[in-house]
């Protein structure tokens, strides 16, 4: 038995030594079922002739069209056998729409530009998004693969922070195209004019301060700093991505990547009122509400624009895309800020900007065909072009760095076209910041939850501008219920303790030292019973 029992004890010893270190990261477990029915072809078949669709956004922005357009002749002429159908729209939300309905019937488009958000409910469906961990690694067809007829940029070249954003549930689920944050539009002329100096680093006081200054009015009901009827001084274009950066800047709660909700808490309400309070000054609106933050920052009737960098060029007095009479337009001088911060020594802004991803079809042929296509939107040529389209930054360090794109942003205000100040100003902004920015997490939900939390400041700034009462709690209810925040669901599994189900090996080791003190047991049963045998029949144990 003493045998046995220090077999047992070196067997632990044995488990637990090989346990050591073991605990990994959800993306590096292994799979126990394929996550996907696709598998890479030992080899493209140029022989037959494929047909792939390519859903994509642009601003309106003829510009983009045609590089889109370019692209896709560039690259049927390396590959004729591919065919490129390009559908375009003017809106991700509409891209969301149509891909959700065509899911259950399989005409789901090969290549979509998208979110992350997004991505996460088209995995509800069977089957359906390509996971491009193998794909991006693949000797012969990942990125810069030997297999590949074009300079691709490899997958150590596309920057780790925007590849990074791709991935979740443990898996690349897309690969980023374009990428922006937000920035602050400032009339720092009107901020001058006011008696106030720009800080170095925007913060929520000072806007809020300086925007209250605005909106003080002369005896006739005109505004003082600009004399006009209209004046929205702070005018927010996504109040989704306000909310989750305040709350991202405080430290305070919004979600977890297993799809638990924190929306309802102390700080959101804090948010909330003072969004009210400088609501009811006439200081603060929205997007929804009121419109394109750029009209209003052009005709000289608002003061803080926040919009994302891929909207520069729209924005000052010589913006190429003005959107309004050119009579009403102010000329004033534009600063391009990152947005206001709480705490200047840690800011932090939101990451944003397309991805690409692959939807599976029968022909693993053609999703090869297709990755080949999204690979060619990464190539320097096309990087380069679209970037300098808007305030976009390229996702790969070997667009980044090359000597297009370097003279590109050298030639700073040459013109007012393609090398619009502000337009580069708000580019710089994200190639400087992008160690501080960050992406909310992502769910099968997520996306309801984004647009729950911009609808809550939508809300209370419209029943502050009414005159209404205004009832928190009931505002988040409605919002909740609006958005059907409670049927989320909870990734339970990656919830527990968040370590997911236990390593192999840990169970081993556990199931070793049950049998171990069984056998210890046993032995000392035995040993018990044998002594009990040993011990003198006539002993009197009641001590007389």
């Amino acid at each position: 038995m003493k045998k046995v029992l220090c077999i047992f004890l070196s067997l632990c010893l044995l488990l637990l030594s090989g346990c050591h270190g073991e605990l990994v990261k959800p993306e590096q477990e292994e799979e126990t079922t394929p996550v996907s029915s696709f598998q890479i072809p030992a080899n493209f078949d140029t022989s037959k002739n494929y047909e792939i669709s390519f859903w994509a956004k642009n601003d309106t922005n003829m510009t983009q069209v045609g590089i889109y357009k370019q692209a896709i002749e560039d690259f049927q002429q390396i590959y004729p056998n591919i065919k490129v159908n390009l559908r375009l729209y003017t809106d991700y939300g509409k891209i969301y729409n149509d891909v959700i309905t065509n899911i259950p019937t399989n005409t789901t488009p090969n290549v979509c530009i998208t979110y992350p958000d997004h991505i996460a409910t088209y995995l509800t469906g069977e089957d359906t998004v390509v996971p491009l961990d193998g794909l991006l690694t693949d000797p012969v067809y990942g990125l810069g693969g030997s297999g590949v007829a074009f300079d691709a940029p490899t997958v150590e070249q596309v920057i780790p922070k925007f590849l990074e954003e791709c991935a979740f549930d443990g898996h690349y689920y897309a690969v980023p195209y374009m990428r922006s944050t937000e920035a602050c539009y400032v009339n720092k002329t009107f901020v001058e004019k006011l008696g106030y100096t720009l800080p170095e680093v925007l913060t929520w006081d000072f806007v809020w301060e300086v925007s209250d200054a605005a909106a003080k009015k002369d005896a006739d009901g005109n505004f003082l700093i600009n004399g006009q009827k209209v004046m929205i001084p702070f005018l927010y274009k996504s109040t989704d991505n306000m909310m989750i950066q305040m709350l991202k800047q405080q430290g305070a709660g919004y979600s977890a990547d297993t799809g638990e909700i924190f929306l309802n808490n102390d700080t959101t309400m804090e948010i909330l009122k003072t969004v009210a309070a400088h609501t009811a000054t006439g200081a603060f609106s929205t997007f929804k509400i009121n419109g394109y933050p750029a009209n209003f920052l052009n005709a000289g009737q608002c003061i803080f624009a926040v919009d994302s960098t891929a909207g520069a060029t729209w924005m000052g007095s010589n913006a190429p895309l003005v959107d309004i009479a050119e009579e009403k337009l102010v000329e004033f001088e534009t600063v391009v800020m990152p947005i206001p911060q709480f705490d200047t020594q840690n800011p932090q802004m939101i990451s944003q900007g397309p991805s690409m991803c692959l939807f599976n079809k029968e022909d693993p042929q053609e999703v090869l065909a297709s990755w080949l296509f999204a690979q060619f939107m990464l190539t320097d040529g096309v990087q380069i072009a679209y970037a300098q389209t808007e305030g976009y930054a390229p996702v790969t360090a070997k667009a980044q760095q090359s000597d297009t794109y370097q003279d590109y942003l050298s030639r700073r205000g040459e013109d007012n076209d393609l090398y619009y100040d502000i337009k580069i100003d708000a580019t710089r902004l994200l190639l400087d910041n992008t160690d501080k920015t960050f992406v909310a997490p992502v769910f099968n939900g997520s996306a309801s939850l984004r647009n729950a939390a911009g609808q809550l400041i939508e809300n209370v700034t419209k029943t502050v501008r009414r005159g209404k009462e205004l009832n928190y709690d009931a505002v988040y209810q409605e919002v909740s219920a609006l958005y059907r925040l409670d049927q989320i669901q909870v990734d339970k599994a990656e919830n527990s303790e968040e370590f997911g189900p236990l390593p192999a090996k840990a169970i081993a080791l556990l199931a070793a030292l049950a049998a171990c003190w069984l056998v210890m047991g046993v032995f000392a049963g035995i040993k018990w019973i044998k002594n009990r045998k040993k011990m003198p029949e006539n002993i009197d144990f009641s001590g007389n």
